[in-house]
């Protein structure tokens, strides 16, 4: 083993769990970093909602007791969005011939992607039904959700998945699990250090992002300007999900035979993974918002 490359500590997916008349009841730590994105991302909206300095024409968009009922939909959005673009991107062939198993989302597999797309379509569709600004609302969550996709990606760590690719970089870790252990045979390791890509990722897409678009709102005065903090959210999470997927190990899902395109996709040297093939169009889309927004009249 790389002298210097880290053991994966003894980490239990499971926070706590507790069983009463026969049910049972476990707190993962995933389920936590839903939770507790759902609920900051709440509270940093509903506190936006109170300071009218920060909008246009100094309005705010929506009253702010009207933020839980977004909430719902955001919820709603994330779980369906996220479970149908893990079906259709990952294993379309696995869940055609297994359709029952669709909605079981407790037993994992959720995609960013389809996630965001889900939130998306909730999202506007409760600014139709409540007449509140699309681009204004859509601003206030791209400040919040880089904190859910932090706290995800620690969470994805604490699970020992997503893992990278093989590293004799100092911070290598040596994750367990026997696919975790499959390195190139090349590979001169008895042990096998792996880029930490969930770190890499819950740094870049979560901590350095909610900087940003943070000291952009409060510093800056951008959510005066609609669609801009939504621009660089989706410019630079694609961005930040663009590079860490060099490093990182591509999805089992992805590359099996159940999933057609991802055999043509990654071959050759300049294959694509799928998390970059999805994540190329959101650095456009938020470039082209980003120019958009700045040629508008003030």
């Amino acid at each position: 083993m790389t002298p210097l490359a880290i053991l994966f500590p003894d980490l239990d997916p499971v926070l706590f769990s507790i069983e009463i008349g026969g049910f049972s009841f476990a707190l993962r730590w995933y389920a936590l970093a839903y939770v507790t994105g759902f609920l900051l991302g709440w509270w940093i909206i509903y506190r936006l909602m109170k300071q009218p300095a920060l909008w246009p024409a100094g309005t705010v968009p929506m009253e702010p007791a009207r933020v839980e009922g977004l909430l719902t939909w955001v919820i709603l959005g994330t779980i369906l969005g996220g479970r149908l673009g893990f079906v259709l991107f990952y294993q379309p062939g696995y869940y055609m011939a297994n359709p029952t198993e669709v909605l079981r989302v407790w037993e994992g597999g959720m995609s960013f992607h389809g996630g965001f797309a889900g939130v998306i379509v909730a999202g506007l569709i409760y600014c139709r039904r409540h007449g509140v600004p699309p681009l204004q609302m859509a601003d206030a969550m791209a400040l919040v959700a880089p904190i859910g996709i932090g706290l995800g990606r620690v969470a994805n760590f604490i699970n020992a998945e997503l893992w990278g690719r093989p590293t004799t970089m100092p911070w290598g870790f040596v994750f367990p699990g026997e696919r975790a252990q499959s390195c190139p045979w090349d590979w001169a390791e008895p042990l096998c250090a792996r880029h930490p890509t969930q770190l890499y990722e819950a740094a870049l897409e979560g901590a350095l992002l909610f900087a940003v678009l943070a000291w952009l709102v409060w510093r800056r005065g951008w959510l005066k300007q609609p669609g801009a903090i939504t621009g660089v959210f989706v410019a630079g999470y694609g961005l930040g999900r663009f590079v860490v997927e060099f490093f990182r190990q591509a999805d089992a899902q992805f590359i099996s035979p159940d999933n057609p395109l991802g055999h043509v996709l990654s071959l050759g040297p300049l294959g694509l993974s799928m998390g970059q093939l999805l994540s190329l169009p959101m650095i456009i889309v938020g470039l082209g918002l980003l120019i958009w927004r700045s040629r508008a009249p003030a």
